[in-house]
């Protein structure tokens, strides 16, 4: 199956006027099988890069919504050599490109060469790492490197102009623009500082692509932000969409979020 790459998928829509929505999912909730799924349903229903969390017994980044999914994934037996299973067979069935968002910990017991040579195979595009920092990720711009994986870093309303810059230089997919400093959910109002995160992002490195996450959970914010950005990151909308009503439900919320962007 002929991929395309996280930036390309996210250029190529940008330059046809439309916008991009990414879409996360933890893998193992509430099954390994069930996670393929209901990834797999989201990709058929409007999701154009594809976010797999991996669950974690710290999550002090996320929001009530995924730890208690996450949480549910861990006492159902999820062990993280699952996450390339699940990777496998979503990769088997669409096209779009899939991301895994981990926090480092679990990278570094696996081993970071066979963490990535192991996603590599399975046909993931590469990580996400919120709590990695580029300054301390030699070892993974090396495997990255190597295995030709995408490494999206995150830029943070408090990102100084030099971090900022290290992290658009270093990034390969998208920066991970955090709209808001907290944990990750939705929020009623999307946080005004998205709009300066990305434009540092573009002041230090206009040629690199960059979405938008944390908060974002309604159609209107999704339109606003790719007026700005080139895409939207939504997660906990659609976790609690599963857990209210499994796939058909979730199906529904991804497509209502990509309701106002031309597809």
């Amino acid at each position: 199956m002929t991929r395309k790459t996280t930036a390309q998928v996210l250029r190529e829509r940008k330059a046809a006027g439309k916008g991009s929505l990414v879409g996360y999912y933890p893998a193992g909730y509430p099954s390994v099988a069930a996670s393929v799924e209901a990834a797999v349903a989201m990709c058929e229903s409007g999701i154009d890069v594809l976010e797999i969390g991996v669950p974690y017994s710290d999550p002090v980044m996320d929001g009530p919504v995924i730890q208690a999914a996450t949480l549910e994934a861990l006492e159902g037996g999820f062990k993280l050599r699952d996450l390339f299973t699940v990777v496998r067979q979503i990769t088997e069935r669409v096209d779009t490109p899939v991301l895994v968002m981990t926090y480092w910990n679990p990278v570094l017991q696996y081993g970071v060469e066979r963490f990535a040579a192991d996603l590599a195979a399975a046909g993931g595009a590469g990580l996400i790492t919120p709590d990695l920092i580029p300054d301390e990720a030699k070892e993974w711009l090396e495997a990255s490197d190597k295995y030709d994986l995408d490494r999206v870093f995150l830029a943070t309303p408090t990102s100084t102009p030099e971090r900022l810059l290290t992290a658009t230089n270093l990034t390969r997919g998208f920066v991970y623009a955090v709209s808001t400093m907290g944990i990750t959910g939705a929020r009623a109002e999307l946080d005004q500082l998205a709009r300066k995160v990305v434009g540092g992002v573009r002041t230090a490195n206009a040629e690199q692509m960059t979405c938008v996450g944390i908060g974002v959970s309604t159609a209107e914010q999704v339109a606003e932000i790719n007026e700005y950005a080139d895409g939207a990151i939504v997660g906990s909308a659609f976790v609690k969409a599963y857990a209210e009503g499994g796939v058909e439900a979730l199906k529904v919320k991804v497509q209502e979020l990509a309701s106002k962007i031309a597809r």
